[in-house]
């Protein structure tokens, strides 16, 4: 089974097809949701929240120090420092049709 990869310029067709506009309108319309929604996630708050009804949540959370991870190649303990990470979670409307048996 091969995998299916959609950049932002299939997007971009998707959108002007379905809204009748040019696919460099809505190419640039695309373009620009992500980059506010990179800048807002890209703020200095600990914690920042995108919630998209019907789609789902991006989140950036804080996480703590670790001081005694381990390295898997060469065993050998090393202290990560406490950075954030990104976590989308999917809205009831994604997550029912993915629960769905294939």
């Amino acid at each position: 089974m091969s995998k299916k990869t959609y950049t932002k310029r299939d997007i971009a067709m998707e959108v002007a097809h379905r809204t009748g506009t040019t696919l460099d309108k809505s190419a640039r319309f695309v373009d620009e949701i992500f980059v506010v929604m990179r800048e807002m996630l890209c703020d200095d708050r600990p914690n920042v929240r995108i919630e998209i009804r019907n789609f789902g949540v991006f989140e950036v959370k804080p996480t703590r120090a670790k001081p005694r991870a381990r390295n898997p190649r060469t065993n050998e303990e090393i202290f990560v420092p406490a950075h954030r990470k990104s976590h989308f979670k999917p809205g009831k409307i994604l997550k029912a049709h993915l629960s769905k048996p294939i």
